[in-house]
């Protein structure tokens, strides 16, 4: 591995490569080395640093906010438990308007996503070098620090908002209200013989429609994290060389990390209100 880093392309390999463990061609389990043992371990492969960040992430989140449950008081907050109160105000005004029905799931579900998103997002303002080169001392050879560069983890959250979405729209609607939903609009008609000859065509714009959702949620957060992600690669790699580039690429680093600040948290805040919407249209009659 010390050979290609010494290439800019195995630099980026190594930084866009995921610590992967899996089963072998020959039979045996274990980590693969390089992107093309990764590969022919195929689709039950797991790859280990996105679940470890993730669970230590979402680890964390809980802790916190447990800790400021526990401290809560009448008293008026102040530090940690004002910004905790802060962030839950936040995300329960934007359920309300959001959000017209009665489940007492949504609210909790929205802030989980958006705190666990942004702190998962936000790893990605570590130094794309720091973590990995640690973890290279460790023995490990490769690690990626940002969940949500990794497809598995945002197709991972959006499906099982769809999972939900699906659950409540034939919960609140019915089997027969949720196929009638799909298969009665956009294009209606008073004559039975247009009804039954619109049928396919609504079907197919509907599920198109309700296909979109978690396509649009995991490829969305995905696309914008990888391109930012990307981008602090080739900023480490361009000003690698002396003391001089160390120094412009690390004011360059730390410009762009300025302005990621913004898509870090609209990233986060976005997939929340899009589950909140979706929800608020699985529990809405047409």
């Amino acid at each position: 591995m010390a050979s290609e880093k010494l290439t800019s392309t195995g630099y980026i390999k190594h930084h866009l490569q995921n610590l992967t463990f899996g089963q072998h061609p020959d039979g045996t389990w274990g980590l693969a080395h390089g992107a093309d043992e990764a590969k022919e371990m195929g689709f039950w492969a797991i790859h280990v640093d996105t679940m470890f960040w993730s669970v230590f992430l979402g680890a964390l989140f809980l802790w916190l906010f447990r800790k400021a449950a526990l401290r809560a008081s009448a008293d008026t907050p102040s530090g940690f438990l004002n910004f905790v109160e802060w962030v839950i105000e936040f995300i329960d005004n934007n359920v309300r308007s959001s959000f017209s029905h009665k489940n007492a799931m949504v609210a909790p579900l929205a802030l989980t996503l958006f705190v666990w998103i942004l702190l998962m997002n936000t790893m990605d303002l570590v130094p794309v070098d720091w973590i990995p080169m640690l973890a290279s001392l460790a023995g490990i050879e490769y690690m990626k620090v940002v969940p949500t560069t990794d497809p598995n983890a945002t197709f991972g959250m959006a499906f099982g908002v769809f999972a939900l979405t699906l659950f409540y729209s034939i919960k609140v609607k019915g089997p027969l209200g949720f196929a009638s939903e799909l298969t009665m609009q956009p294009f209606q008609a008073n004559n039975p013989i247009l009804k039954i000859i619109f049928i396919p065509i609504n079907f197919f714009l509907e599920f198109v429609s309700l296909i979109a959702k978690p396509l649009s949620l995991s490829l969305r957060l995905f696309g914008n994290l990888f391109a930012g992600e990307m981008i602090f690669i080739l900023i480490a790699l361009l000003f690698s060389g002396g003391i001089v580039f160390a120094l412009a690429g690390g004011v360059l680093q730390l410009a762009w990390a300025v302005f990621h600040i913004l898509i870090v948290l609209l990233q986060a805040f976005i997939f929340m209100i899009l589950t909140i919407v979706y929800l608020e249209m699985a529990h809405s009659h047409h």
